[in-house]
């Protein structure tokens, strides 16, 4: 393994949160919440996710994990809403802590392969 493999994710808390008194209709509390470290969602024991709340964050977390530009929307904006339209709940993305990986211990693809490319 070579020194120069090596990239940073951020892992991410996704939380509810919805005005106070607030009826959420998808079976979740404010302040339910997963953690994403690294490609694991990990839930608090006990606790469920609905998975129409969890497919309209899935898409965004491998983007809000990465080193993001300032200026760029996915730095700034972190409330994603619910997708029923009746339900005033959000789920909130929080960057908590920048981990280090490697590549070769994340695929089984080498660096340098040139049927990689994008």
């Amino acid at each position: 393994m070579s020194a120069d493999e090596g990239f940073e994710l951020w892992d991410l808390k996704v939380e509810v949160v919805a005005p106070e008194g607030a009826k959420i209709w998808c079976g979740a509390k404010v302040g339910d919440y997963f953690e994403l470290r690294g490609e694991m969602l990990h839930l608090p024991p006990g606790q469920g996710m609905s998975i129409y709340s969890l497919a309209s964050v899935l898409p965004l977390l491998a983007a809000k994990q990465r080193q993001t530009d300032p200026n760029d929307w996915m730095s700034t904006d972190a409330e994603i809403a619910c997708p029923d339209p009746h339900c005033p709940s959000r789920l909130k993305i929080t960057r908590t802590k920048l981990r280090r990986f490697n590549h070769s211990e994340t695929t089984a693809v080498p660096l340098g392969d040139n049927n990689a490319d994008i």
